[in-house]
């Protein structure tokens, strides 16, 4: 028996009574059509079981149904996060993602990524701390006609160009909290020299401890690169000191993770001897002893709202403008925090 050919637009327009044309507009999310026109074409569709061309609508829009990912970042769990809410987005829809890493030491790292964005012909591009600072890099885009949204950890474009979270107060409120518990003497774990969001952490808790009237020794704050080796690094160098700090904030979970070992490793215990907060909420924090107090970072929930700033009108999931610009971290209150011990 002779297999039945798969419809085509030809049959669709013919069945509804519209060009082909109009069946494109459709299919693409155009606003330029009334709801009658629109609902009578996707009921064809339907009935029909047609699949439009991806080929050919990319050839039609001059881009292809692809998403860029665009990171240098040093920790797996943020990119898995991101990569999570963003395939949230795309789901169900013919978009797909294209993950590009690069090296933001590279003095071609610009020419790299030119060479990437043009090659793919992506419909838009993500683009992740650190190399989201980048203005050359949003001007980049910019000049090649490349719709693209910066993640951050502070306001760094206009909102259809940005998602960003508070850590600046998101630390402040977290460092407060060891305050109001008793603490004085605190320590603090850098993160890497060059990323925004370090820069903001560190801010937040300076404010904190300023705004208590609180002066602390430079050797309180160690240098750390977001990985739990550096947190237990930083955790000794900081745990060394003498009168050695009652409370450590960590500018990472895994950093955290890393000073809850240090500790350990000396016979301290957490938070009997040393309270630690963290920054992220990664499951790390929920699953190491103590449960990890912790600001929770909503990345997951940026990257949904980033796909939705470069997707949303094309998919038809909503208007892309009024997604947020600004995402809120909140304190999450375990079981690594209580008041210092009693000096004897």
């Amino acid at each position: 028996m002779k297999k039945s050919a798969q419809p085509t637009i030809n049959d669709v327009a013919r069945l509804a009574g519209v060009s082909k044309k109009t069946v494109s507009r459709v299919i693409n999310h155009s606003p330029l059509l009334n709801d009658d026109t629109r609902k009578r074409v996707l009921g064809v569709i339907d009935d029909l079981g047609y699949i439009p061309n991806p080929q050919a609508r990319a050839l039609a829009l001059r881009r292809n149904f692809l998403i860029g990912l665009v990171h240098d970042n040093p920790t797996a769990q943020t990119v898995l996060s991101v990569q999570q809410g963003i395939l949230e987005t795309l789901r169900e829809t013919e978009f797909e993602l294209v993950i590009h890493p690069v090296n933001r030491g590279s003095p071609t790292m610009l020419d790299d990524i030119r060479r990437f964005l043009e090659r793919q012909r992506l419909f838009g591009v993500m683009l992740m701390p650190p190399i989201s600072e980048n203005d050359e890099l949003a001007a980049l885009c910019d000049e090649i006609g490349c719709h693209y949204v910066r993640m951050g950890s502070a306001e760094l474009d206009a909102s259809e160009h940005m998602v960003a979270s508070n850590d600046r107060e998101a630390v402040r409120a977290a460092t407060q909290y060891l305050i109001e518990t008793g603490h004085r003497r605190i320590g603090l774990v850098l993160g890497p020299h060059g990323f925004r969001s370090a820069r903001e952490r560190r801010q937040g808790f300076e404010d904190a401890i300023a705004a208590a009237g609180i002066a602390l020794p430079a050797s309180l704050t160690a240098d750390g690169n977001y990985t739990f080796e550096s947190g237990l690094a930083a955790g000794d160098r900081l745990l060394d000191h003498l009168p050695r700090p009652t409370a450590i904030f960590a500018s990472n979970d895994e950093m955290a993770a890393g000073v809850i070992h240090a500790a350990r490793q000396r016979g301290l215990e957490v938070p009997r001897d040393l309270s630690v907060i963290g920054f992220d909420d990664n499951p790390i924090a929920a699953h190491i002893w103590p449960p990890l107090t912790t600001v929770r970072w909503p990345i997951a929930a940026m990257a949904r709202s980033a796909a939705l700033k470069l997707v949303g009108d094309a998919t038809g999931q909503g208007n892309a403008a009024a997604e947020p610009a600004i995402f809120l971290s909140s304190l999450i209150r375990r079981a690594s925090v209580a008041p210092p011990p009693k000096v004897d």
